[in-house]
């Protein structure tokens, strides 16, 4: 059971037409800005309490926001959980600590990924096979919204089992 009222509010503040080149470089006439609900401090929160009873309780050693959009997702979803959150980079910096994730030692811990939009899955799949060469483990994770374009079973395929809150199909449902 889909909370409404939640996919209502997302699609207002986020949802826009046009025409938009995402990540996978597929060309896009909808399009939805996660700053916009990620900005905005009620709905954000309202969003991490929806995914907390997705977040296993027992076993995961961090939440692995990735860069950009799944970072301020991590933050308040470990406020609501009471688990660390780490911040994964795109890549690895070339200064300073030269990390790929900040916020602890990933070698060895048990990862749950925290992302905003699943469209290919590209993004999450670059970020998980650098966090598994560095040694982490990482089998579930959560996304505000699956476009519904393959990435959920493209992870799927790579052993990580990602639940989205919304569908895209439901966010327009509720948003119409």
């Amino acid at each position: 059971m889909t909370d409404q009222k939640l996919a209502r509010d997302i699609y207002q503040a986020a949802h826009l037409t046009g025409e938009f080149t995402l990540r996978s470089g597929v060309t896009a006439t909808e399009y939805f800005d996660k700053y916009l609900f990620e900005s905005d401090p009620r709905l954000l929160k309202r969003i991490a309490d929806a995914l907390a009873p997705q977040v296993p309780t027992d076993g995961v050693d961090a939440l692995a926001g990735l860069e950009t959009g799944g970072i301020p997702l991590a933050v308040v979803l470990a406020q609501v959980t009471g688990i660390p959150a780490y911040f994964i980079r795109k890549e690895a910096k070339s200064y300073g600590t030269c990390r790929l994730a900040e916020g602890g030692d990933i070698d060895g811990k048990r990862l749950f990924i925290v992302e905003d939009v699943i469209t290919s899955g590209g993004a999450v799949l670059d970020a998980l096979h650098e966090l598994r060469n560095r040694g982490a483990r990482i089998d579930s994770g959560v996304c505000v919204i699956d476009r519904e374009a393959g990435g959920l079973k493209n992870l799927s395929d790579n052993g990580v089992d990602i639940r989205a809150l919304f569908t895209m199909s439901q966010l327009k449902e509720a948003g119409e």
